[in-house]
């Protein structure tokens, strides 16, 4: 695991670009496609504001870049909360992606009916042994959640699905989202965590006991430990190894 800590959200977002670049290009050197799975949240949206103007827009394989998502509201795409659509206006309007490689959660299906759906499409591209993703981009909650994977839900412990639809309580909606067996199977998986109201719960999350119950983003533990947190100072203010990793 690695800790890079930026100055603030616009820093945070420079320096995630310039480190996705230079994945991207470095996965493509080895293999012919780059599987990405994109983030909801607010944290994101500078990033893919970025991604979308020069000089990233030039320097990133667009036709290569084969698109998911780690979870959706099941609300229509034309819904602002909606993580499809977010991502689609701040950043793939913009930029030459190929359609059909775009695979949005597809939430004019019942929940249940997406999810299977949204896996049986997962299992065109990756078998049940070996690597996932090239990339998951991952956000964490002030409660400690990921995904859709909220405090005290039986999916944090999934062990056979690869999407499951998940009926949030305290939100009153269901969600489809990505599970642990397939997300800890990906290369390489990132957080993106920025503002002093996260600072509490990351110190938890990674210097804490572990207790993925209380504190899912803990759940996510990549079988090759290739897992990057990148996080602004306000975020990583409580972390003992704040000075450290500066």
């Amino acid at each position: 695991m690695q800790i890079h800590i930026a100055d603030d959200i616009h820093d945070l977002s420079r320096k995630y670009a310039y480190w996705l670049v230079e994945h991207m290009h470095y996965t493509l050197s080895v293999r012919d496609r780059y599987t990405w799975v994109l983030s909801g949240g607010s944290t994101p949206q500078h990033l893919f504001g970025l991604l979308a103007k020069p000089p990233f827009r030039e320097q990133i394989p667009w036709d290569k870049l084969h698109i998911f998502w780690g979870d959706e509201r099941c609300v229509p795409f034309s819904d602002p909360r909606n993580n499809g659509k977010m991502a689609y206006d701040l950043l793939l309007q913009h930029v030459p992606v190929v359609s059909s490689q775009v695979h949005y959660i597809p939430t004019d299906l019942k929940p249940e009916e997406a999810a299977q759906t949204y896996e049986k499409l997962l299992h065109h591209y990756f078998s049940d042994q070996g690597p996932s993703f090239d990339l998951v981009m991952l956000g964490m909650g002030s409660n400690g959640h990921t995904l859709s994977l909220f405090p005290h839900t039986d999916v944090i412990h999934e062990t056979e699905r690869w999407v499951k639809a998940v009926f949030v309580d305290e939100l009153s909606m269901y969600r489809i989202t990505l599970t642990p067996p397939l997300v800890n199977r990906a290369s390489c998986a990132t957080f993106l965590v920025s503002g002093k109201d996260k600072a509490d719960m990351l110190k938890t999350v990674l210097e804490g006991p572990y207790r993925p119950d209380d504190y899912p983003a803990q759940i996510i533990r990549l079988t090759n430990n290739e897992l990057h947190w990148f996080v602004d100072r306000d975020a990583a203010s409580a972390l003992a190894s704040f000075g450290k990793a500066l």
